[in-house]
């Protein structure tokens, strides 16, 4: 089992920009003057949906060690979605992944459904058929698709989806449509220290103090990634591009694959 010690090498990456550094899932007086706001306290679901209290339970997230974790081959594979909604923000958080590890955090969500049951075929037309023909039970095994925008979380080496499809699958990128400007990540095992900032279409991803992603959630590079994986004018294309939802949960993603979380915080931008 992964303990969530931290190492010295991060205590200094881990604080928010121009604010002292807190204890693990803590905010310093800074931070609180700041307006930041503690989204996960080491303990509990407090704060997020907690798949635990659904019927029937969901198992793709445990809290460990003060972080919370995503477990590997989950019976319901599904994210752990914040209880409220967020239009433009500034969240920074710790994470690490397994070996060979896929994960990430999503943003701006525009709708998740569970995949319909039969022959999968190819996964982007059974998601686009499950928007269509949509679920109306929670099943005791499945996967809930979510559709937003994705900061990547991945071991770039191992993971056979990264060496696949190049940079726009990368740590940081913003999933399927911008590279990270360079790869700044830890080895594998070791926390990284992540940060997004959303304010109106722009979008920023940070990387262990380093930008690497500088974007339009409206911009050519987010049409053509759409189109490429969904195909033009279908519902997950249209959810992508059109944007109709502003207000959103943020979610941490279960791919299925271990991945750790900690010292989650948000806040508000006017």
């Amino acid at each position: 089992m992964r303990s969530c010690v931290p190492v010295a090498a991060l205590l200094l990456a881990a604080a928010p920009a121009g604010v002292s550094q807190a204890a693990d899932n803590q905010l310093t007086a800074q931070e609180k003057a700041a307006g930041w706001r503690l989204l996960f306290d080491g303990h509990t679901f407090a704060n997020w949906v907690d798949p635990t209290k659904k019927s029937p339970p969901g198992d793709s997230f445990v809290i460990e060690d003060g972080c919370l974790k995503a477990t590997d081959h989950p019976k319901i594979v599904e994210d752990l979605f914040t209880r409220d909604t967020f239009r433009d923000f500034e969240l920074v958080f710790d994470w690490k992944i397994s070996p060979r590890g896929n994960s990430g955090v999503k943003y701006r969500i525009q709708d998740h459904q569970f995949l319909l049951n039969g022959p999968r075929g190819k996964f982007e037309d059974l998601a686009n058929k499950s928007m269509l023909d949509r679920r109306t039970d929670r099943p005791a095994k499945g996967q809930d698709y979510v559709i937003g925008f994705e900061y990547q979380m991945v071991d770039n080496a191992g993971n056979p989806d990264a060496r696949a499809n190049g940079a726009i699958h990368a740590t940081a990128a913003l999933y399927d449509a911008i590279p990270p400007s360079r790869d700044v990540t830890r080895p594998v095992g070791e926390f990284n220290h992540s940060r997004i900032v959303v304010k109106g279409d722009h979008v920023e991803h940070w990387l262990n103090g380093e930008k690497v992603v500088d974007a339009s959630l409206k911009g050519p590079e987010v049409e053509r990634g759409a189109a490429k994986r969904w195909g033009v004018g279908t519902p997950i294309y249209n959810l992508l591009v059109k944007q109709p939802r502003v207000d959103c949960p943020i979610s941490l993603q279960n791919h299925d694959n271990p991945a750790w979380f900690k010292n989650i915080k948000i806040r508000v931008l006017d």
